[in-house]
């Protein structure tokens, strides 16, 4: 199940998320433009001796990736969802999808997913770190898999 990153703002987190892809074996797509320049130098500085084994695809916009995309569920994880990921059967072929650090997934994003999904947290704290956000629907996706 691939990860996708719409259009991601800290490096730091696409670091410890180029991590998470290549440990958990996951493939990574990038939604651009990003918040900081990402040339070569750059991912392999957020990447580290990682990134030679991420399958990493970027795409240059949104309508972009939906035209490269093959099959599957766009499972968007958002503040606003309503579904939690524990409710939510996930199959091999679907899409991890995680908006903007700074401000979520915009309204196109929101309108073309699948399902709007959440990880439930305590009333009246705002949002999980990105990139503890993707380990977790990571691992649910991973637990899930054991369990088939």
């Amino acid at each position: 199940m691939p990860i996708v990153l719409y259009q991601p703002d800290i490096p730091q987190n696409l670091g410890a998320i180029l991590r998470l892809a290549a440990c958990m074996d996951t493939p990574l797509h990038i939604i651009e433009p990003c918040g900081f320049p990402l040339d070569e130098k750059r991912v392999r500085r957020a990447g580290m001796d990682y990134i030679d084994h991420v399958s990493l695809t970027r795409h240059a916009s949104w309508e972009a990736f939906l035209d490269a995309r093959q099959g599957g569920r766009i499972i968007l994880m958002t503040t606003s969802g309503d579904t939690s990921i524990y409710d939510i059967t996930i199959a091999t072929d679907d899409w991890l999808c995680f908006g903007r650090e700074s401000s979520g997934a915009p309204e196109e994003v929101h309108r073309d997913a699948d399902i709007r999904a959440m990880i439930p947290m305590k009333q009246g704290l705002r949002s999980l770190n990105l990139a503890m956000s993707a380990a977790i629907a990571v691992s649910e996706m991973r637990r899930q898999q054991c369990l088939d």
